[in-house]
């Protein structure tokens, strides 16, 4: 039986997040699965919404699903429009459908977007992130408020939006690829994590998670540090750089590259270019993605853009 308090669970933690946003249209992301069905119902009570559901077309019947699950949504006069699109590019089937969907939702609307990604979706997050090594960003999960994307349900386990569709009396779609071992996050979900429960007798999902806020409060302490250090630094001096901790400096020079532009930015490419004040030896230049090249002159960092 589904428990009474699901529903109101969920409302609770969209009003959390909705006191914390600036005002405005908001509009939320929906698959037909549990998660995002029980979040637009629960928004729809606090305030009006835009459903947007997208249809990748990966699936046969992706169309039929799509209408489905807006068909459900417009039985409560929520708003919902379906958005097609083109799964293509690089990084594999997972990683083209997630640009292509988050491109739609900008498109489609210019104000605050609501997903419905769990604190079960946080420690997958998490663990992804520690097994590719690359760094403390990657283990900081997602943020519950990264504008324009709003998460309310991050401290919310998956089994309560499931209870609180059935409150609702709403019929949530499982996607077949969610079964599908070929994906990482669901071997994750269905192999890795049910073992970590098991040997370390259960909470690992919500000490992820936990992990993740204690991470990205620690970052952001630092990168507030970092964007002192170069407002204070704005010629990227080398002198004024040295005496700074390297994970310090690296902050430092990862807001200043990607402010001039440089893409796709890796922990090497800042170790890289952070050799250039600690370890210089009059090394030459640093390649960076998209063409951009770092380099040490008359005492400080420059970046030269493509074609330069």
């Amino acid at each position: 039986m589904a428990s009474p308090s699901a529903a109101l669970t969920v409302r609770k933690a969209v009003k959390d997040l909705l006191s914390t946003t600036p005002p405005g249209p908001v509009a939320v992301a929906v698959s037909g699965g549990a998660d995002s069905l029980a979040l637009a119902a629960a928004t729809a009570m606090l305030t009006d919404i835009t459903a947007l559901i997208v249809d990748h077309g990966l699936q046969d019947g992706s169309k039929a699903t799509a209408e489905r699950a807006a068909g459900q949504l417009k039985t409560r006069n929520i708003d919902a429009k379906i958005l097609t699109v083109d799964v293509t590019g690089q990084g594999g089937m997972e990683a083209a459908a997630r640009r292509a969907r988050y491109q739609a939702l900008r498109q489609a609307h210019g104000g605050l977007i609501l997903l419905g990604h769990t604190l079960d979706d946080q420690a997958e997050t998490v663990l992804l992130g520690l097994g590719r090594g690359s760094g403390p960003r990657s283990i900081a999960g997602m943020r519950p408020y990264d504008p324009p994307w709003g998460r309310p349900l991050l401290k919310i386990r998956r089994t309560v939006t499931v209870e609180a569709c059935a409150e609702l009396g709403l019929e949530p779609w499982a996607d077949p690829h969610n079964s599908d071992p070929a994906f990482q996050r669901v071997r994750l979900r269905h192999d890795v994590i049910p073992l970590m429960e098991e040997v370390l007798q259960g909470g690992v999902a919500k000490a992820l998670a936990r992990t993740a806020d204690q991470v990205r409060e620690d970052l952001d302490a630092l990168d507030t540090l970092a964007e002192k250090i170069r407002r204070d630094n704005e010629n990227m001096l080398v002198a004024q750089l040295q005496p700074h901790p390297p994970a310090l400096r690296r902050r430092v020079i990862r807001s200043w590259l990607k402010a001039a532009g440089v893409p796709e930015l890796t922990d090497g490419h800042l170790r890289s270019v952070d050799a250039l004040v600690g370890e210089w030896r009059g090394q030459g230049g640093v390649w960076l993605p998209g063409g951009f090249e770092a380099c040490r002159s008359h005492g400080r960092l420059c970046v030269q853009p493509p074609g330069q």
